[in-house]
């Protein structure tokens, strides 16, 4: 299982919200590239790079910061927040994303999102499906659709989805532990699912149940930040998998 930590931002800085709420924003570090540094300094390969002033204003943002992580790590790098026309798209690629996220793109405009997948290939579009209460949320969460959350999954499956981050928001930010029924019922829902669990994760202990679960990824946020699960703890996870 790949872990994948987070990093949210808000002017440029490192913040963490609770449950999408932008009034809980917390910032933890007001330089993204030091704290990106320190991932790839602990054995870490992956970056969830989120552009939290894109998803409100409904077009990309912070893609020089985007561009400073990939020209200076060596992180693969899944970009999303705001990205809704081909030009968003076009600017995250060329300043170094490996992957995109699309959320908001993908209920309300599927034509569109559906065109990416054929274009750009299943490696590098990532569909992401965050829900409260099983229905899909959108626009930074902050409204909420009709649609259900396996169903929805399972649709763009069949236009060729492969990886899906899913978000509990209830659970995000929360530090309360992560939802395993949801992601348990989304596996056996959705064959062949490249899922990565996100939102809640509180200690190290729930990452080998999410592994053992068959998810193929972790975000992990607010307890890196927080002090819960050391960037230590981490290494000796990814040493300990690559061994196997």
């Amino acid at each position: 299982m790949r872990i994948i930590p987070a990093i949210d931002l808000i002017n440029g800085q490192c913040v963490r919200l609770s449950k999408g709420d932008y009034a809980t924003k917390k910032i933890y570090n007001e330089n993204p590239l030091e704290v990106a540094k320190q991932f790839e300094d602990h054995g870490i390969d992956y970056l969830h790079l989120v552009d939290l002033d894109g998803a409100k204003s409904q077009h990309i943002v912070n893609h020089k910061i985007l561009e400073q992580i990939a020209t200076q790590t060596g992180l693969t790098i899944d970009f999303g927040g705001g990205l809704k026309s081909d030009e968003d798209l076009r600017i995250a690629f060329e300043c170094g994303a490996s992957q995109i996220t699309g959320g908001s793109i993908a209920v309300k405009n599927p034509t569109l999102f559906s065109r990416w997948i054929s274009q750009y290939g299943s490696e590098r579009i990532v569909l992401g499906a965050d829900a409260q209460n099983e229905k899909i949320a959108i626009n930074g969460w902050q409204e909420d659709s009709e649609l259900e959350l396996i169903p929805f999954v399972q649709a763009y499956q069949q236009k060729g989805i492969e990886y899906v981050i899913c978000t509990d928001i209830s659970k995000d930010g929360m530090l309360e532990g992560p939802s395993f029924a949801l992601y348990r019922r989304m596996l056996e829902n959705c064959p062949n699912l490249k899922l990565i669990a996100s939102g809640g994760i509180s200690c190290f202990e729930e990452l080998p149940q999410l592994a053992a679960m068959g998810c193929e990824g972790t975000i992990i946020g607010k307890a890196i930040y927080e002090g819960r699960i050391s960037l230590k703890q981490l290494e000796q996870y990814i040493v300990q998998e690559n061994a196997n």
